[in-house]
């Protein structure tokens, strides 16, 4: 672990295996009650000097950035060992870290002056909210990880990183990278299981928690804050429709549905979990998907030419197998897939469903996983209103040849982010959250840099 700028090791570890062959590929600390604690004061005691010099901030963000990207192969490995992703897909992810570095590194708030007379000069300025506790989860591990510390070293707030217990090994690395270049206690990296977490949010020092996982979780992470009004971001779970109208492209839609909805094997809150499709143009998009699933190749992330990894964990491929079965017995059609892969690793065959309706649980429910189910539909506001019947609302898309018409129906779904034509994609400075159960506040652009500050008006009255 990283504590105050130094390596921290225990006397007790947890097994980290890898997916794709059940197999126990490392030994990590089991952070104490003390050493959490330790990292708490450090960063408590790191940030008096590191809000106050901007200037070495973005140096240091920048000589970060550097330092990851010398050893993104290394990095990208460890991720594919520990989460299953193929190389390419661990590869971007630390691309997208990189960036998040240099991006925030370049970001500044200026301040706001309201009023400035003879008598009166009003500024509202931005500070820094504090120490971070923040706490990550195993499908983007360093990727997301990076997503909320580039942000807050921005700002000027120092943090205490928990990735989670199923892949901590490519955030303790990126601590171990730190050292070399952040001040003692800006950035400390614990590793532990989930009670771990529990006692950071309980933690007096932290003035911010930032989370990203289940539902079930945020909604305790914002009781427990709550006695101690701690600032909070949540970015949980979703529930994205992908709504195909009835001019759309057969090949260029399913091709962007496929990648949307198996990448990392179905394993990103935001990936497309269910598709709603005319009902005469049914049967021509689900053959088009078909083809495009059975020619993937699934298989261990590190071999040359695999499409589709693992599921990260025995939790979550036992999860999408229940959701699966359930499908078939309340008159799903599994068009293909269905079922694990015989083997070692937690494998299940990407899967295609067909004939659910509103209240399947694979449709109603999140499955993060590889598993699409396809719904028709006869009149597009129906499959609005269907599209919107949900708990969550992060991420959602609409297909069509005509964009500006794609463009107007998306301000009527209930997302975060509504995309047309695409899904996922972002550019520097688009903010990303979720309404309804999907999220608290925003990660990405400025927004996502505000999110880490609290205002102050300084109201100076000239003599």
């Amino acid at each position: 672990m990283t504590i105050g700028g130094a390596q921290a090791t225990t006397a007790v570890t947890f097994a980290v295996e890898d997916p794709a062959t059940n197999e126990v590929i490392a030994h990590v600390p089991e952070c104490t009650d003390a050493q959490m604690d330790q990292a708490m004061h450090a960063a408590e005691e790191a940030h008096h000097l590191w809000r106050q010099d901007r200037k070495l901030r973005q140096a240091a963000l920048e000589e970060l950035a550097a330092a990851t990207e010398s050893r993104l192969e290394e990095l990208a490995a460890t991720i594919t060992s520990e989460e299953g992703k193929p190389l390419g897909e661990a590869r971007s992810e630390l691309g997208d870290a990189v960036n998040d570095l240099r991006y925030f590194a370049s970001l500044e708030l200026e301040d706001e002056t309201i009023r400035e007379d003879s008598r009166t000069v009003v500024r509202v300025v931005r500070r820094p909210v504090g120490p971070v506790a923040a706490i990550t989860p195993w499908n983007f591990p360093l990727g997301t990880a990076v997503a909320k510390i580039a942000p807050a070293l921005a700002a000027g707030c120092t943090v205490v990183l928990k990735p989670s217990p199923y892949t901590p090994l490519s955030c303790l690395m990126f601590g171990e990278v730190s050292r070399d270049v952040l001040p003692p206690g800006v950035l400390n990296v614990i590793s532990g299981g989930n009670e771990l977490g529990v006692k950071m949010t309980e933690h007096p020092v932290p003035r911010m928690v930032s989370f990203t996982g289940s539902v079930a979780t945020g909604k305790k992470i914002a009781a427990t804050v709550a006695s101690d009004l701690k600032r909070l971001t949540l970015e949980l779970g979703g529930n994205d429709p992908a709504v195909v109208l009835d001019d759309f492209d057969v090949e260029e839609t399913a091709d962007g549905l496929f990648a949307n909805a198996f990448g990392n094997c179905g394993q990103i809150c935001v990936a497309i979990k269910r598709v709603y499709v005319p009902s005469q143009r049914h049967d021509e998009l689900v053959s088009a998907l078909v083809a495009r699933v059975e020619a993937a190749k699934v298989g261990d992330g590190h071999d040359i030419g695999t499409d589709i990894g693992p599921l990260c964990n025995k939790m979550q491929f036992e999860r999408v197998n229940e959701l699966v079965r359930d499908a078939a017995e309340h008159g799903g059609e599994i068009v293909t897939g269905g079922r694990p892969v015989n083997g070692p690793g937690y494998f299940f065959e990407p899967t295609v469903v067909v004939g659910l309706s509103g209240g399947a649980r694979l449709v109603d429910e999140e499955q993060f996983g590889p598993a699409l189910p396809v719904v028709s539909y006869d009149d597009l506001d129906d499959a609005l209103v269907q599209a919107n019947a949900t708990h969550f609302g992060l991420g959602a898309s609409i297909w069509t040849n005509d964009p500006e018409r794609g463009a107007r129906i998306a301000r009527g779904i209930d997302a975060g982010t509504v995309w047309v034509n695409t899904h996922q994609s972002g550019v520097p400075g688009q903010p990303f959250g979720g309404l309804k159960w999907s999220g608290i506040g925003v990660e990405g652009g400025r927004w996502g840099l505000i999110g880490f500050t609290e205002l102050q008006a300084i109201h100076v009255a000239r003599s």
